[in-house]
């Protein structure tokens, strides 16, 4: 079995906010499987022990550029939101969107290598280092060519950006439905589009709360199905309860039936998603200075 240290057990708290010591019990009970004991938590606990997916560390900012059927939108990170607000900084962004909107780039490396404000972009990207104090970073970026037309919305401070491709419809649609994504924030348009792994995972929950319950094998079995559901219909679009719904039961997919209008795809970036953030203990650094002092 796998050792269960104190950072192990401290990863998992910033990943559920569960209590250190129902942590380590967890992380024990799945031999030390980080996955699995967030699982067991979730049983134990409820939907509180899984709060990761949400959480929005590093700064920047989304830039997304749209030039007739090409859209392009891309993320860029600093390391103070201050800098986020930089007019540099920001045009800098624009200016990679708008690379990206007109032509077929590989990868971030190949973007590097193409021309930006006179030089490449590698070279502006570090000469705005120099002038800002700042490390910045281009973390990724998706092109696509629309089916239909393309329908951009920008939130935050441009913290979360959003490129819908709809098929039919009208502008006030296309801005509803990606204002909507933003909001929401599902992770695809249909059940075809989910990992299978989280629907497994969830099944896997429901099961285990069902059997601690004491619930015979045939009602599990429902509550299993009824759960998996469930988290299809609030991590699809088109499952999703449209956020202006008026009744509060329209979906996104009826909404778009009585539009005649249909999704082809639509992507979405929270700014630092999955990346974690160093937190600074000031007074620490303070009290380390004055010892060394």
């Amino acid at each position: 079995m796998a050792e269960i240290t104190a950072a192990l057990v401290k990863t998992l708290r910033e990943k559920t906010d569960a209590p250190m010591m129902e942590c380590k019990k967890a992380l024990t009970e799945a031999a030390g499987d980080l996955d699995r004991a967030e699982e067991i938590l979730r049983v134990r606990l409820g939907s509180k022990a899984s709060k990761a997916a949400s959480r929005v560390t590093a700064e920047g900012i989304v830039a997304i550029a749209v030039q007739g059927k090409r859209g392009a939108m891309v993320e860029v990170n600093c390391e103070t939101d201050f800098v986020a607000k930089n007019d540099d900084f920001l045009a800098f962004s624009s200016g990679l969107a708008g690379i990206l909107a007109q032509q077929d780039v590989a990868d971030v490396a190949a973007l590097s290598g193409l021309s930006l404000q006179g030089d490449t972009v590698e070279a502006t990207r570090t000469q705005l280092v120099g002038k800002i104090g700042e490390n910045l970073t281009i973390r990724r970026f998706v092109q696509r060519t629309a089916k239909g037309q393309f329908h951009s919305y920008i939130h935050g401070g441009s913290k979360i950006g959003v490129l819908l491709d709809m098929v039919g419809g009208d502008e006030a649609l296309g801005k509803d439905i990606a204002m909507h994504i933003a909001a929401s924030k599902p992770k695809a348009l249909d059940a075809s589009g989910v990992d299978a792994s989280l629907i497994e995972a969830e099944r896997r929950v429901a099961r285990e709360k069902a059997i601690e319950a004491g619930k015979p094998e045939e009602i599990i079995q429902k509550m299993v199905d009824g759960a998996a559901a469930k988290f299809l219909k609030e991590a699809t679009l088109l499952g999703q309860v449209f956020v202006k719904a008026e009744d509060g039961k329209q979906t996104i997919e009826q909404l778009l039936k009585s539009r005649g209008a249909s999704i082809a795809s639509f992507d979405m970036f929270l700014v630092g998603e999955g990346i974690e953030k160093k937190v600074t203990d000031f007074a620490a650094e303070v009290a380390a200075a004055a010892a060394g002092a």
